[in-house]
């Protein structure tokens, strides 16, 4: 049986991309041979989001490869069957040069994915979708309060993206997505995947959130989001890349309805709503047996990527574990 390759989840802004590098770095340097990362990242997928993104800089991968970032343009819609196809080939590949693949990214459907198989949902209907699009945002959310009120708990109110799918799904089969979603919770879960959850105590990963929305902006978010709106990158229909934290609020201030003071200080919010969401899906896939929980709080990237490659190598039976 081949080696379990790690897959690194953690809320935004916990130091995932940090822990996955520095992992491949230990796993080259005793000798366990190279590592390649997988990013499982919806955003990242988008070419020109950089910064918004936090995609890791070629000064941050220190030479090591990273997949699944820069695939299309953020007008162009990507979707989860889409990554996980790429990202089982790219997998495969990487094993088959002799390398550790290092699967790290915050987006918890990719992730789930790819551990338990894709949501057993139905196509979208593009009618289907167009009409629910022209409803008024009140009555959708009342519709689905009332058709599927376990869902309506879980989506945001102002999540139009989400609250159209549940209905979509609804409307098509007659069975709300939450059911849907319960059944595909108590699935099979990958026998050749290491999970590892990297935790932060919630006060301290919003200090870091709001420290990383303003070293986003001393970096240039702003030019960067405004040279794509300008460029027309977020006008094509069924792209999600105008949606990302960061470029959406920006968006709403380069088309006058927001400072620009209120829609860094909407990215600040939002970003710590997305990490409490965020930490209900890792107490859902930390609770699973043999996943592997690494409190970050006081551990640096190198420390984190240590515990890491040590469990890596004592749990698997593949000798002892690495030397500092």
């Amino acid at each position: 049986m081949l080696q379990p390759f790690p897959v690194i989840v953690g809320p935004t802004a916990g130091g995932k991309s940090a822990v996955a590098v520095e992992l491949a770095g230990l796993l080259a340097a005793s000798g366990r041979g190279n590592a390649e990362i997988v990013t499982a990242d919806s955003m990242q997928v988008y070419r020109g989001m950089d910064i918004g993104t936090a995609k890791p800089t070629p000064a941050e991968r220190r030479g090591i490869p990273h997949h699944l970032i820069d695939l299309v343009d953020p007008g162009e819609a990507f979707s989860v069957d889409r990554w996980l196809h790429l990202a089982e080939s790219c997998i495969a590949d990487v094993r088959d040069r002799g390398a550790t693949p290092i699967v790290v990214g915050g987006t918890m459907l990719y992730i789930k994915a790819l551990l338990e198989g894709l949501f057993d949902g139905p196509a979208s209907d593009p009618a289907l979708r167009a009409e629910l699009q022209t409803m008024d945002p009140r009555r959708r959310r009342l519709e689905l309060e009332r058709l599927d009120p376990q869902a309506a708990s879980r989506i945001h109110p102002n999540d139009a993206r989400r609250t159209i799918r549940a209905l979509e799904v609804f409307r098509l089969t007659g069975t709300p997505i939450s059911q849907r979603q319960q059944q595909w919770d108590a699935g099979f879960r990958r026998p050749d995947a290491f999970l590892v959850v990297l935790e932060w105590p919630t006060a301290d990963l919003n200090r870091r959130i709001n420290a990383r929305v303003k070293a986003m902006m001393d970096a240039g978010l702003e030019a960067e989001a405004r040279a794509l709106w300008i460029a027309g990158k977020f006008n094509t229909e069924g792209g999600s890349g105008r949606e990302a934290l960061g470029y959406k609020q920006l968006i709403a201030h380069f088309e006058g309805r927001t400072s620009l003071e209120d829609a860094v200080e909407r990215i600040k919010i939002e970003t710590r709503r997305f990490a409490k969401n965020q930490r209900t899906w890792l107490r859902r896939l930390a609770a699973q047996p043999g996943t592997l929980r690494v409190p970050m709080l006081g551990s640096s990237a190198v420390e984190a990527a240590q515990i890491v490659a040590d469990q890596m190598f004592t749990r698997h039976g593949r000798g002892q574990a690495l030397k500092p």
